[in-house]
């Protein structure tokens, strides 16, 4: 038979194990749970077949003692999805363009989808594999963190938290800051204003990149809130939890800019345009 060398076997009985293999086009029956049986307990997780064809027998049997090895990737927050799916081509040894096709078709957002954490993968696993893998993974985080939040998980509605919270992440200089950060945003569409913030440039491989006065006037993407009105139309960034509760929850205030303190790093926040002026002059 003729399998994927790297296979992921998800926890639960036997015959729950069969089915699953046999959705994901793996020739397994019912008769073979009962050879599985006899043969020993099967491993959740990854499994490492060792070769792409095997006999009935010999596959059955990597079930129960073929554990894969494994490797640590990171996500953190902040970080956009283009660059995180880049550096892990590079560790693994896949194609980049694959990995960003198959991330393009499993995941609802094109960005701030995959949950910031460290994802344990098996060395060997393909594109399409780990792709599916860490949005599958991502999908049973939200789900669950909405519910915790929010009461239930409605997916139009979350990833408009997921929007602003993006902004949110990418804007303020640590945990503390993200309500007041929220609260800015949250005021300044209410009163009709752009956003006019230069973490929104930050997406895809610009993460890191420094937004300048030139940048600003000729980036035309729907990612330039000073061109733009509104929120992005998606996430420009992956998130953290902090940062989702800051969408959900801004601080009560009026302010309405902000700018960072260069001594501290922090931010200093302003209702008015003449005091958010004046801060900025007191730091030449």
């Amino acid at each position: 038979m003729s399998v994927s060398e790297v296979i992921f076997v998800p926890q639960g009985s036997t015959l729950g194990i069969i089915s699953y293999l046999s959705e994901k086009n793996t020739d397994a029956n019912k008769f073979d749970a009962v050879i599985l049986r006899a043969m020993g307990h099967v491993q959740a997780g990854w499994i490492d077949l060792g070769a792409a064809k095997l006999s009935k027998l010999d596959f059955l049997y990597k079930l129960t003692t073929a554990k894969a090895a494994l490797t640590q990737i990171t996500l953190i927050p902040g970080e956009t999805t283009a660059v995180f799916l880049q550096e892990v081509a590079k560790k693994l040894n896949l194609s980049e363009t694959k990995l960003n096709e198959f991330y393009a078709k499993f995941a609802p957002l094109e960005d701030g989808f995959l949950v910031p954490e460290t994802y344990k993968v098996p060395l060997g696993v393909n594109e399409e594999q780990l792709a599916a893998h860490l949005v599958n993974l991502s999908k049973k985080s939200h789900e669950k963190t909405a519910t915790e939040l929010l009461g239930n998980y409605d997916e139009k509605r979350w990833s408009e938290y997921l929007v602003t919270a993006s902004v949110v992440q990418k804007e303020a200089a640590n945990e503390d800051e993200m309500p007041l950060v929220a609260s800015v945003i949250q005021n300044r569409l209410k009163n009709g204003m752009k956003l006019q913030m230069d973490g929104t440039l930050n997406y895809g491989l610009y993460s890191h990149e420094t937004v300048t006065a030139e940048r600003i006037r000729s980036d035309k993407s729907k990612f330039n809130t000073y061109l733009n009105e509104g929120l992005p139309p998606s996430p420009v960034c992956t998130v953290g939890l902090a940062a989702i509760r800051a969408a959900i929850r801004p601080a009560q205030s009026e302010f309405l800019y902000f700018v960072r303190d260069k001594k501290t790093g922090k931010h200093k926040f302003s209702v008015t345009y003449d005091e958010h002026v004046g801060t900025i002059n007191s730091q030449k």
